[in-house]
């Protein structure tokens, strides 16, 4: 019987699928992509309602699994920064609500690009889902090794441009 190596045995086996936790959706049109989340208790404050900073981490899971669902396009030495982040808050979701946090592209500039988000609550009638936040952030994109602004490469304007169907 061939021996395993003692560290091999403990290293985790991984599925090399890639697994999404977003999904691609025309319910909410300009939008084309969202994903869930759950509130957590920790997320909520002691009014038992969404602390408004834990927002930011939806709007973060939305635009990777964004990117993700792109194929994750290879920057090489560059990669985005926030620059900016503006959130209007509508309605306080409370522990264990089903969020659909909606992503788009909505401007490329020549080093930035800007996104919109808007996290709604996902009522059990299905219908008549709430609206929580909304949020736009701006990103730049920027040299690894220098974190200076450098234009968007053209492989990720590409790709964006081709699921957002002429995003510029």
């Amino acid at each position: 019987m061939a021996q395993l190596d003692p560290v091999a045995r403990r290293r985790p086996r991984y599925d090399r699928r890639v697994i999404e936790l977003g999904h691609e959706s025309d319910r909410r049109p300009p939008f084309r992509y969202a994903a869930y989340a759950r509130v957590g208790f920790s997320d909520t404050d002691a009014q038992g309602v969404v602390y408004y900073g834990r927002y930011m981490p939806y709007f973060d899971l939305a635009r990777t699994e964004y990117h993700r669902h792109l194929g994750r396009v290879h920057l090489g030495g560059v990669d985005f920064a926030m620059r900016a982040t503006t959130v209007e808050y509508h309605a306080g979701a409370r522990f264990d609500d089903l969020l659909e946090i909606f992503v788009r592209v909505e401007r490329i500039g020549t080093t930035s690009i800007t996104y919109d988000h808007a996290a709604y609550r996902v009522d059990d009638d299905g219908e008549s889902d709430t609206l929580m936040a909304t949020a736009k952030g701006t990103l730049v994109c920027i040299a690894l090794d220098e974190r200076k602004a450098v234009p968007v490469p053209d492989a990720f304007r590409e790709r964006i441009a081709q699921f957002e169907e002429g995003v510029a």
